[in-house]
């Protein structure tokens, strides 16, 4: 059973940092195969791109709204994916998710395109 794993979620003042991870388990999971991208759900808005990174990281691509301030980066040796976030915004404010599209790319942006989902972890930036 494939899973992906987010951690490092919390509580943080605006103008802060946070990093997520975002591990994969499951023997036959190939996660070099797999572009990854992150998401995420604000109360009562739709699920939001916020980037993704492709199979090697050799391309990345952020949503407006983060470009400067987050950064994608992954380890497929430790089948790991990272979201450092720096100058933390209240509006950036969710449920964070990553996510996988096996054979996808950096032009992976759209939810129905990944096919494995984490349980996501909250982010809440006080301001």
């Amino acid at each position: 059973q494939v899973q992906l794993v987010e951690s490092g979620g919390g509580l943080v003042q605006a103008g802060g940092s946070l990093r997520l991870s975002c591990a994969a388990s499951g023997g036959t999971f190939a996660f070099s195969r797999y572009a990854m991208g992150w998401f995420r759900q604000a109360p009562g808005k739709e699920r939001e791109f916020v980037g993704v990174i492709s199979q090697i990281g050799a391309k990345i691509y952020y949503t407006d709204s983060v470009k400067g301030r987050f950064t994608i980066s992954r380890d497929n040796a430790k089948r790991t994916v990272y979201l450092e976030m720096n100058s933390l915004k209240p509006e950036d404010t969710a449920v964070y998710y990553c996510a996988a599209d096996k054979y996808g790319s950096e032009w992976s942006r759209e939810p129905k395109e990944y096919d494995i989902w984490g349980q996501g972890t909250q982010v809440t930036v006080s301001s």
